[in-house]
């Protein structure tokens, strides 16, 4: 793969198209819309997404005869620990996957800035994708365009989510079918918002034996209420005529009544089906821990997969070289969990002290870095080499 970073005329036949930006799209809507990135339900669900991912290091592997090792070197700590000026690698994937999932709508785009001199990478800089479209190109397939500076696909890190069935190289992102569910989320809010304000929720009721035509004004029922019902003391008794006033308490309608919490839950599900997350994200039902780390094999997982392996394609020159993410510290376990496990791998051989120590956030030992076995744990071919199978001694 070749990185350049000179920019270069198109030409003339190209094609232009490009993904709805948020501020278009919103524009086609009616005043009652909700911008996905200002909708409390997406922005959950896109935030403990991008959050989870960011907090995955990013492991550079080598195969090898013995199996995949890590390898740690000035590539591996760039792509972990700085992969852009200004940025660490936890806000570098965040921004990367909240593209992915929200404002890129399907796609997110890092431009790859290289030292000449040293011949290495400098920068991977994330684009900002409000901005970004697409051109067709016969040469390149196509041309990814930024204000007035166009970039080949060999100059970028493209990740890609969701592939479009008409064009590949593109994602597709969620906004269309999140739309509906938005308007109703945000519906139901000024809904809940108007009915708690308690304008509508009398808690008395007064009938009276008056002309219509007195009432019908809001001066006419003031001047009703002023020579009948108004009291300079609190709780002192209303003196009012004999069958001419009745005054009936009633018990105001509630959420429940007008059936809105289930609606909303309703739409909320939706949402978090949507993105992937558990519900429990969008503020339905509890914590379940099976339905979380089912989440982080799944939603999680497939979102590093997406990464590490664009990250693989398209800076990795080697191939016996690839990008791995760690979920290993996203599962939810307790220390007793962890301890139990890994006392397990120790007891196996498979595991030194020392590893299992790092699990559960202790230094090391000097004295626990041998590794340790169980007497009966030794290779079959020795089976019969044990003193207590040989008689007599």
């Amino acid at each position: 793969m070749g990185v350049l970073n000179r920019l270069f005329k198109p030409k003339k036949q190209t094609r232009s198209f490009s993904v709805s930006s948020e501020s278009t799209f919103d524009a086609m809507l009616s005043d009652n819309y909700m911008k996905l990135s200002d909708n409390p339900e997406v922005k959950m669900a896109v935030h403990k997404t991008a959050d989870l991912v960011s907090n995955m290091t990013v492991h550079l592997m080598k195969n090898t005869d013995k199996g995949d090792k890590r390898i740690n070197n000035a590539l591996s700590r760039k792509i972990d620990i700085e992969p852009c000026m200004n940025m660490t690698r936890k806000g570098w994937i965040y921004k990367i996957v909240s593209d992915m999932l929200l404002y890129g709508d399907g796609n997110s785009i890092c431009h790859i800035g290289m030292d000449y001199e040293n011949d290495l990478i400098d920068n991977l800089t994330p684009l900002p994708m409000q901005a970004v479209t697409y051109e067709d190109n016969k040469k390149y397939g196509y041309l990814i365009n930024l204000d007035d500076t166009k970039y080949k696909p060999e100059e970028v890190v493209h990740f890609v989510m969701n592939p479009d069935p008409n064009v590949p190289y593109l994602g597709t992102g969620y906004r269309v079918a999140l739309k509906d569910l938005t308007r109703n989320l945000k519906q139901a809010s000024n809904t809940k918002n108007t009915f708690m304000s308690g304008k509508y929720m009398p808690s008395l009721i007064v009938k009276v034996d008056s002309l219509t035509a007195e009432l019908a004004s809001e001066e006419g029922r003031n001047a009703v209420f002023n020579k009948y019902l108004e009291s300079s003391e609190a709780g002192k008794p209303w003196i009012v005529p004999a069958e001419l006033i009745e005054v009936e308490q009633v018990k105001p309608l509630s959420l429940q009544d007008i059936a809105i919490n289930e609606s909303v839950e309703i739409d909320k599900r939706t949402v978090a089906g949507l993105l992937g997350v558990p519900a429990f994200f969008v503020g339905v039902g509890d914590f379940n821990k099976e339905e979380y780390n089912n989440f982080v094999q799944t939603t999680i997982m497939s979102m590093a997969n997406i990464i590490s392996q664009t990250l693989t394609r398209d800076i990795l020159y080697s191939p016996e070289m690839y990008f791995r993410m760690n979920p290993r510290s996203l599962y939810s376990y307790n220390i007793t969990e962890l301890t139990a496990s890994g006392g397990s791998m120790v007891q196996m051989n498979a595991m030194r002290r020392n590893e299992l120590r790092d699990w559960v956030g202790l230094d090391p030992d000097e004295e626990m870095e041998e590794l340790i076995v169980l007497e009966n744990y030794i290779p079959q071919d020795l089976l019969g080499d044990q003193n207590k199978l040989k008689g007599g001694e």
